[in-house]
């Protein structure tokens, strides 16, 4: 590839220049290509990587200085920018190639950003996240010249030391740093508008697939996304490390939307909204027979929606539910009571005589716990310590699957056998 050999109006040849040094360092490139990082030490490893990260960020300077220059390429194809071109020719996405020239611009406007560029300081992932909080300060009727030369000059200075959403955090802020008298009230006032909007914005949607799953989307405000996901990861994150510890290895997005299952199944359902003198309940309706044996379904809600027989009784242990059986006739034969849920005291009585699951194979602390009736409530089981045992959700599931049988061994814990 050759970038021309026409002379220019200054009776020279630039070309010639460019054109070697592209060729020098895909040159350099190829070589770096050829070697095997497998033999190298760690410290070229580690050398390689700094140097790499400091030359991409060069490379991104220079391409976006080229971009910032590309308008003859807009007129010559006809196109509002360069972005067509590079579509056609570069097979870029125009979308891509449009932010990229969006970025070029900002850069060009602030000396400092494209500096911290040229000099492999500031990534390109900074330098749009800078831009982008220079721009809105520039827009802000309540800062002065001055403000944005010194916010700019604060955010190349941290973005040596933060990374990119570190960065953008700062870079909400930044004018209260330079003078928190002027800027603190604004910034509140931005935060509460930010926070409005999120309110205005949430939403939460469930499609069920058919299939026995059902997909759920939702938007919410940052501080909640960011309170769920620590609540999830500290419920998954022992569970990915028990699990390897045993050689096994569980998808995360999995154990995450299993701890978001946990999550729902034991919340507290004393904390839902009252409606005519009781809390919110599911009811699950089903005949005596089907309560009673391995197989069987019953119907979720009023709605009819068919969960298995198993299911309902593993839901029954542990969450606020009203089993209507039904005879021959469909006549009420008996209205369960949530007395017969575990009492908050009973649960932590469990977890402190059995400190965790209590299948055999199972490791899981108490946290993780649900309490099983050992004699089901459909057989007169009682709720009381004598008749519950904690098990995981996993081996809760297990315990209710008709596919397993289990027995209790003489020290408390239960084995599961596969049923054939």
């Amino acid at each position: 590839m050759s970038l021309g050999r026409e002379i220019d109006h200054w009776g020279t040849n630039p070309g010639d220049a460019i054109d070697a040094a592209l060729s020098a360092i895909e040159s350099s490139l190829h070589d770096l290509l050829a070697s095997d990082p497998v033999y190298w030490r760690t410290d070229q490893k580690k050398d390689f990587l700094e140097w790499l990260e400091k030359i991409q960020a060069q490379q991104a300077a220079l391409k976006l200085r080229v971009l910032a220059a590309a308008g003859d390429i807009a007129e010559e194809t006809g196109a509002k920018d360069a972005s067509g071109w590079m579509r056609t020719e570069l097979l870029v996405d125009k979308a891509v190639a449009r932010s990229q020239i969006k970025l070029a611009a900002a850069v060009a406007k602030y000396e400092r950003v494209s500096a911290g560029l040229a000099a492999g300081v500031v990534s390109q992932d900074k330098a749009r996240v800078i831009t982008q909080a220079l721009d809105a300060i520039e827009a802000d009727p309540a800062a002065s010249t001055e403000d944005l030369s010194l916010a700019e000059k604060l955010l190349v200075d941290h973005a040596t030391r933060l990374t990119a959403n570190e960065l953008r955090i700062v870079g909400k802020r930044i004018l209260s740093e330079i003078d928190p008298d002027r800027f603190e009230a604004v910034e509140a006032k931005a935060l509460q508008r930010e926070e409005e909007l999120a309110a205005r914005r949430t939403f939460f949607a469930s499609r069920d697939n058919g299939d026995g799953t059902v997909d759920i989307q939702a938007r919410v405000s940052r501080a909640v996304g960011v309170r769920l996901r620590t609540i999830l990861d500290s419920l998954a994150q022992p569970r990915k490390i028990s699990a390897e510890d045993k050689g096994i290895k569980a998808p995360y997005d999995r154990l995450l939307g299993q701890a978001f299952a946990h999550v729902i199944e034991t919340y507290d359902v004393d904390q839902l909204p009252r409606h005519g003198g009781h809390a919110t309940t599911v009811f699950i309706t089903m005949s005596v027979e089907d309560l009673r044996n391995d197989l069987g379904t019953a119907a979720l809600g009023f709605d009819g929606d068919q969960i298995t027989a198993a299911e309902a009784r593993r839901l029954a242990c542990n969450a606020d539910l009203i089993p209507v059986v039904l005879g021959t006739d469909s006549e009420i034969l008996d209205l369960g009571r949530t007395a017969r849920l575990a009492h908050p005291i009973q649960h932590r009585a469990l977890r402190l005589r059995d400190q965790g699951c209590q299948a055999e194979d199972c490791d899981a602390p108490a946290a993780w716990t649900e309490a099983h009736h050992l004699k089901p409530w459909s057989e007169g089981g009682r709720t009381d310590l004598e008749n519950m045992v904690l098990l995981c959700g996993s081996d809760h599931r297990r315990i209710h699957d008709p596919n397993y049988g289990y027995e209790r061994l003489p020290d408390g814990r239960i084995r599961f056998t596969r049923r054939t």
